[in-house]
């Protein structure tokens, strides 16, 4: 098992990040790659999670302990596969997902792509009373207020923009969900990890 792994952050895209440790890139797929662009090119510690199957083998890679420990817990739910984890935690707002299992809050739960009414109740039945220790220590300001975006941003627009759209496809959210939210978020100027960090608080409501 790979704890953890410390390199440069070398390359971003809207699945993963290649992270250069000594020489060799590892390929971590994380929540929300872009995150990480403002650590481009810099040290960073990602704490990782490797998946393996008969057919698969895959780094998964989180920016706190408790993250990935939400992830774990998670993939041990019956219909929750490492996508549905991730478009989960890609919300950047665990404490309303450990609240809506704890309330039993089935509409909410549901608002995830892959998340049916089935699998929100599996989630409530197996992690119902066992989230608690996780919620004090995550890194719950990743879904920052909006009025307190930076609104510059070294990108052009429509990259930025195109970026976030491509990583929401990504994480699992249709076609028509996204396309019905881009009228509101065309006319920001925003990094591309702010656009999918609003573009979710928005999917979520």
């Amino acid at each position: 098992m790979i704890e953890f792994i410390k390199g440069y952050v070398d390359y971003i895209n809207p699945e993963y990040i290649v992270v250069d440790n000594n020489g060799v890139g590892y390929q971590i797929l994380t929540p929300n790659p872009f995150v990480f662009q403002k650590n481009h090119e810099k040290q960073v510690t990602i704490y990782t999670y490797q998946y393996v199957r008969e057919d698969t083998l895959a780094l998964y890679g989180f920016q706190k302990r408790e993250e990935r420990a939400l992830f774990v817990k998670l993939l041990n739910v019956t219909g929750i596969g490492p996508k549905g984890g991730l478009a989960i935690l890609a919300s950047g707002q665990p404490e309303q997902v450990v609240r809506a299992i704890e309330d039993e809050d089935e509409k909410f739960l549901t608002k995830f792509p892959g998340v049916g009414k089935k699998t929100a109740r599996q989630m409530i039945l197996d992690l119902k009373g066992k989230l608690h220790d996780l919620v004090p220590n995550l890194n719950l300001d990743l879904f920052s207020n909006p009025e307190a975006f930076n609104k510059s941003s070294n990108q052009p627009l429509s990259e930025a923009l195109d970026e976030a759209l491509e990583a929401l496809k990504v994480l699992g959210y249709a076609e028509r969900e996204i396309k019905k939210i881009v009228p509101e978020l065309i006319d920001e100027s925003l990094t591309t990890d702010q656009y999918i960090k609003k573009a979710l608080q928005k999917l979520l409501k």
